[in-house]
């Protein structure tokens, strides 16, 4: 077990969401906590994010967000199926109920997906190594094919398929967040043959549901990692390195109106869970277990 080489991807996401939030993101990247970062190209404070990644050397990729404030597209901007009645996205779960009822058009999830790796490219200067989905949207049913084909057409290697391990023995994630958590897996497994596909790569394993927010510990951090080690080492007994991608949402809180994806920022980037996961991923003893256990902190773009 001891020699298996474990390259550790620690995706900040929700980069842009506003100044606190990168503020926190840069402190835990400059304290080698994390090693790469999710932009949201609608976030309030994307362009000073995409500066900052400049500026620092940050490894950064796309968080496709369908979900949350306002579309990139102008053309969708005022009227399209994207949008409720309040002229935003239509939100984590009213984004699956509108889908579920076939309300979304697709080619209209397309069009703001195209628009939103464009303003990527327009803020970094570069296309994204790798794009994910803003609240796991990108393996949603139908979606999942419309963002396969995007990430193909631009030539996008990498993106994230949120299955993780030990799960389903978490007993500590309550009921209705596990539910959620239980869909997302659902359609992730039925999201592999699409992507596969379509060319699309993502780490051998992922790690991030059970470790959110005020869930986040030292110790859930570690048992999550051995977990996924332990299912590395089982399904191929005989390979010398592994990928993992750990899934971190760090920052300062959001102090409203400051934040947001248009609307403002949500309750979540205003609670001082956020603010939890940056002290965690700085913890010394965090780092040497990473140490300890032969797992060196990598990047998409050193895979």
């Amino acid at each position: 077990l001891r020699m298996l080489q474990v390259k550790l991807i620690v995706t900040g996401d929700d980069f842009g969401y506003c100044p606190r939030r990168n503020q926190g993101i840069v402190d835990c990247f400059l304290a080698g906590a994390i090693s790469n970062v999710s932009l949201l190209v609608n976030g309030s404070a994307a362009a000073d994010a995409a500066k900052l990644a400049r500026r620092h050397n940050i490894p950064i990729g796309l968080h496709a967000n369908l979900s949350e404030g306002s579309p990139v597209c102008e053309v969708l901007k005022t009227n399209s199926s994207l949008l409720n009645q309040d002229g935003f996205f239509h939100g984590k779960m009213g984004f699956r109920t509108a889908l579920s009822k076939g309300l979304l058009n697709m080619s209209e999830v397309k069009q703001e997906l195209k628009a939103q790796v464009e303003l990527f490219q327009e803020l970094t200067g570069h296309l994204p190594p790798h794009m994910d989905g803003h609240q796991h949207v990108h393996v949603l049913p139908e979606v999942r094919h419309v963002f396969a084909e995007v990430l193909e057409e631009y030539g996008i290697k990498y993106t994230r398929v949120p299955i993780e391990p030990g799960l389903h023995n978490c007993d500590w994630i309550p009921p209705s967040l596990m539910e959620f958590y239980l869909g997302v897996e659902e359609d992730s497994f039925n999201t592999v043959d699409v992507f596969t596909k379509h060319g699309i790569r993502w780490p051998d394993m992922y790690i991030g549901l059970s470790t959110m927010g005020r869930n986040m510990s030292v110790s859930s951090i570690r048992s999550a990692i051995d977990s996924a080690v332990l299912q590395l080492t089982a399904r191929a007994p005989h390979s010398s390195t592994g990928t993992i991608e750990l899934m971190v949402h760090p920052g300062y809180p959001s102090v409203p109106p400051v934040g947001g994806c248009g609307e403002g920022p949500d309750d979540f980037s205003q609670s001082w869970e956020r603010l939890h996961e940056l002290q965690t991923l700085i913890k010394p003893e965090l780092q040497s277990h990473y140490k300890s256990r032969n797992i060196q902190l990598c990047s998409f773009k050193d895979l």
